[in-house]
């Protein structure tokens, strides 16, 4: 049972932290994440997550840990590398701008997004998915990472109909993360 559950109202995505894979010297945090519409979990949109080491730390900006476990609402990202809206449907990683969500409210942290990874981890302090990380020798695949977020994207567009933002940069209402954990 999480020890930080979801509110069981409107959109919720729950990342459950449950290892630290360590590649040589680098080290990655691996969940599982699910998304639920007023507490029910939606089929197909559910997986694994990578993040950077903790321990989860919101103090500093820049500091390349993990955000503190916690609950964080959503915004439509505006920014060079990655948006909301508008993000390119060129499959390339290095294609620009790519699919992502902002998560609010991190402290002094900013720009901590859920978005597509690839190899070992793809963050400096964000949110990877990816379908299946065995162990540490285990890449995300940018193809499938990309689909995820494109889904999870897709599925807050469905769920709010007109009330979903029509720009980059705005505040998802009823649109929360909740992160659980700090293996």
């Amino acid at each position: 049972m999480s020890r930080m559950p979801i509110s069981k109202t409107d959109w919720e995505l729950l990342i459950e932290r449950k290892r630290v894979d360590t590649r040589g010297t680098r080290k990655r945090t691996v969940g599982r994440y699910q998304v639920y519409h007023d507490g029910r979990a939606v089929s197909g949109l559910s997986g694994v997550v990578a993040e950077t080491r903790g321990p989860g730390d919101n103090s500093r900006p820049g500091n390349n840990r993990r955000i503190e476990a916690g609950r964080y609402p959503l915004l439509t990202q505006d920014g060079t590398n990655y948006v909301t809206i508008g993000y390119t449907p060129n499959r390339n990683p290095a294609a620009i701008p790519r699919p992502g969500l902002e998560l609010g409210k991190t402290g002094k942290r900013s720009e901590i997004l859920f978005h597509p990874g690839r190899g070992f981890l793809s963050s400096v302090g964000c949110i990877n998915p990816a379908r299946t990380l065995a162990n540490a020798n285990s890449d995300i695949d940018f193809e499938d990472s990309r689909k995820r977020v494109i889904a999870v994207i897709d599925d807050l567009k469905s769920y709010l109909g007109s009330s979903f933002p029509g720009r980059n940069g705005k505040p998802i209402p009823k649109a929360t993360v909740v992160i659980d954990g700090e293996p």
